[in-house]
């Protein structure tokens, strides 16, 4: 069923092909399709079972001990506790070649699941001091079985690899829990980029209910937003409501701040070069009607597409929020970047290039979308400021289906149309070989 969906949502001329890097090896090999029809069954299977038993951000221990389990059953050199919980898996080809890195994330939300599924989640876990129900809402199981997928093919064609490839399962993607390290960022530090075999480029993915099955989203550049937390702390004079002369109202001047930081993208930045946001989703002040606090919190998100307007941007949110205070007699203290701080999520131009005829022969040249810029944000950002890299979007909606019916990522309602994941799996493949046929330069780009 899932193999027959998956036929139709592609195109003929790309499903017939028989892919290169596999042909110059051995002209009676199996083409791509084959491959990985060979694996969806088991594909599914991990994808259901990572889809029930979720963990949260930093704490994926039996995650990570699946995951290597079954990498390790396949003959990796399997490396686990990176970055807390992470696993990171070598495979050398038979054949010399290029180090490709592929990259998989692995934590789940705090999020309680109302997808009526046999597999759904009924996992609880505690949150920011609250008990919560925990989900899958973003898709990241679906990432890990189609990584595990790849790696399944890698290891069947072990012998005519022409390169090594190095998988990436990365915890923490959705934010390190406050006091802790985490994600991607913490998988460089502890040498994922920079011990061998040291990979000269990344290929990463996400699923999106945006897209159909059987499409693939990609753009050259800024492809997702850097995100940027902040916190806005307002201090005051307590008094009473009735005499509000008597004190200095953080509310008054938390409502004026927040009013004024809507001003930075709509009058201070350039927003004809690359979007930008700042949203304040948090206001937190006082405890009865009649009495001024002392004191009110704000937080909320930055942001931007281009760098240099991420930075202009931090610059502004201070100076906005402590002249404001100052005018009133308050004093304010800005944060930002405290628990998030993530890159654009940038696509080396020269490598989107010469992938492109990959990716339309990977899905059909008219399944190939050149997607607009999103503001959501990806810590895939930290690899790319590293080494070359590429990200995609792979879409997960059963064609004909309705956004209403298909809920976005991060959605207690979020579901995918499993057809498509088999596509995610001839990405990864597709491109590694590909690139480890052909690749680029060394003097290629990074994140400006």
């Amino acid at each position: 069923m899932i193999r027959n969906a998956l036929r139709a949502a592609v195109s003929a001329a790309a499903m017939l092909s028989v892919w290169p890097v596999l042909a110059m090896q051995n002209p009676r090999s199996h083409d791509l399709d084959d491959l990985v029809d060979s694996v969806t069954d088991q594909l599914i299977t991990d994808r259901r079972y990572l889809h029930e038993h979720p963990e949260l951000s930093n704490r994926e221990f039996e995650t990570s001990q699946y995951v290597a389990g079954r990498l390790k059953a396949m003959g990796y050199q399997v490396q686990t506790g990176v970055a807390r919980t992470g696993v990171v898996a070598v495979l050398r080809g038979g054949k010399p070649g290029p180090v490709v890195a592929l990259r998989a994330d692995m934590d789940g939300l705090p999020v309680a699941e109302e997808v009526d599924l046999p597999f759904a989640s009924k996992v609880k876990s505690t949150y920011d001091g609250k008990d919560v129900g925990v989900m899958h809402a973003c898709g990241h199981d679906s990432h890990m079985a189609i990584l595990l997928g790849a790696a399944k093919i890698f290891a069947q064609r072990k012998d005519r690899l022409p390169g090594t490839v190095k998988l990436i399962f990365q915890p923490a993607e959705e934010g390190k829990p406050k006091g802790e390290e985490g994600g991607a960022e913490l998988m460089i530090k502890e040498g994922v980029l920079s011990q061998a075999p040291v990979p000269e480029v990344i290929f990463g993915l996400h699923v999106l209910t945006q897209y159909e099955s059987g499409q693939l989203g990609f753009r050259a550049g800024g492809l997702m937003a850097s995100a940027d937390n902040f916190s806005i702390v307002v201090h005051g004079k307590q008094t009473h409501g009735a005499i509000p002369w008597g004190g200095i109202d953080p509310i008054v001047v938390s409502s004026q701040i927040v009013l004024a930081l809507q001003t930075i993208v709509s009058r201070q930045v350039n927003i004809t070069e690359a979007p930008a946001i700042v949203t304040v989703g948090k206001f937190d002040g006082g405890v009865r009607n009649n009495i001024i606090p002392e004191s009110v919190t704000m937080k909320g998100t930055i942001r931007a597409l281009d760098p240099k307007a991420r930075e202009q941007i931090h610059e502004a949110v201070r100076r906005t929020a402590t002249r404001i205070a100052e005018a009133s007699g308050a004093t304010a203290d800005v944060l930002i970047g405290d628990e998030t701080a993530y890159p654009v999520t940038y696509n080396d131009p020269a490598l989107t290039a010469k992938m492109r005829p990959s990716l339309a022969r990977i899905a059909g040249a008219s399944n190939l979308v050149e997607t607009t810029p999103q503001t959501v944000a990806e810590d895939f950002s930290f690899y790319q400021q590293k080494i070359p890299g590429l990200f995609v979007f792979v879409g997960v909606r059963k064609p004909g289906g309705s956004p209403d019916e298909y809920a976005a990522n991060h959605s207690p309602r979020f579901k995918i149309d499993e057809a498509g994941l088999p596509l995610g799996v001839r990405t990864l493949v597709g491109l590694t070989l590909d690139y480890m046929n052909s690749p680029l330069p060394k003097t290629t780009s990074k994140t400006p």
